[in-house]
């Protein structure tokens, strides 16, 4: 027995001697990470504990470098990067992979979200991680959701109805999608990156633009367009991608790694998005802007038909809106057919 014990214990040791070795020997990995908001804004910070979380998770061995205020690129173009493999993370609106990813249209269609539990809901469960899955095909891997709130209209007057917004220029992310949905509230679409939205509303090149409260205030859009109007016409979430390529080149513990740190990021996300729209709102406020809060949102809701007749074509996307209109945000929810009249026809 005494000697079987002693055998016991020798491999016992050499197995933990073995697997130290193996940690040794993991290659370091250094990432990095862009977005195009400043330090303080919730996506950068949430990035930041996705790094953190990961250099505690791994003693160091794997780093994550964020790259805020723009410094490797516009949306468009880091996203670009990430897909050829010279940038591993992006975090952008999940409006810029509409074009490369067509069903990531689906949670940024007007009024498709009840409230942000419903939206938390959805893309938490099946839908969410489908819609993630859909961009691997095109060199991208959905790593996670971050919260991007309602976007409204805020503009040089108040906008009341969608009577207000006829023949308006409207500034839009770079986005099919959002020029239809634009054009379906009658007015001009106005495409181009955030980056020059502040002195196209200055110098008159826009009448408007669309956004949520953290952006109008972080981006200083507040001191040229005095009227936010809460249109709240979409909960179009951020997200987070990592390029294919690299991924390909990651052990499958490191992939494990990398995206339960993600997604453990997302709670704070949440807690700093809250946080930021307060904040933001009261900046606002403080700074002379206007909340228009009696917005007649089901004429906005009515005019997007052709919206959803444009985008919600396959049967995939239809079975994708179907399922998130059926998840429950709370054991009382009404069916979401009654409170998004606007996707039936997706059903035809």
């Amino acid at each position: 027995m005494m000697r079987v014990s002693k055998l016991a214990a020798a491999a016992l040791l050499a197995i933990g001697c073995l697997n130290i070795v193996h940690a040794a020997d993991a290659p370091k990995i250094e990432l990095r990470a862009s977005d195009v908001w400043d330090d303080d804004y919730p996506t950068v910070r949430a990035l930041r504990n996705m790094g953190e979380l990961l250099s505690q998770r791994t003693n160091g061995r794997i780093t994550l470098k964020v790259f805020s205020n723009g410094a490797l690129g516009s949306e468009k173009e880091t996203v670009e990067q990430v897909k050829l493999g010279a940038l591993d993370i992006v975090r952008v609106n999940i409006s810029a992979m509409n074009n490369t990813c067509p069903i990531t249209a689906v949670p940024a269609l007007p009024f498709l979200f009840r409230s942000v539990d419903h939206m938390h809901k959805a893309l938490d469960g099946a839908p969410g991680e489908e819609i993630l899955k859909s961009c691997e095909a095109q060199g991208y891997i959905g790593l996670a959701y971050y919260d991007s709130g309602a976007r409204s209209i805020y503009a040089k007057k108040p906008v009341h109805s969608l009577a207000d917004t006829k023949g308006m220029k409207i500034r839009v992310q770079p986005s099919d999608l959002w020029v239809s949905v634009a054009n379906a509230m009658g007015a001009n679409a106005t495409p181009m990156p955030l980056g020059e939205v502040y002195t196209a509303l200055k110098t008159g090149l826009t009448d408007a633009a669309e956004n949520n409260i953290p952006s109008y205030e972080g981006a200083k859009h507040f001191e040229v367009v005095k009227f936010y109007s809460k249109t709240e016409h979409s909960m179009a979430p951020e997200v987070v991608m990592f390029s294919a390529k690299k991924w390909a080149s990651l052990s499958k513990a490191d992939q494990a790694l990398i995206k339960e740190a993600a997604k453990s990021s997302v709670v704070q996300n949440r807690k700093y998005w809250a946080d930021r729209e307060n904040q933001s709102l009261a900046k606002v406020i403080a700074g002379g802007a206007t909340i228009v809060t009696d917005v007649d949102k089901k004429s906005f809701q009515d005019a997007m038909g052709p919206v959803y007749a444009k985008f919600v074509t396959t049967d995939q996307a239809k079975a994708l809106v179907k399922a998130i209109q059926d998840v429950k945000d709370t054991p009382d929810a009404a069916p979401a057919k009654a409170a998004a009249p606007a996707a039936k026809p997706a059903k035809k």
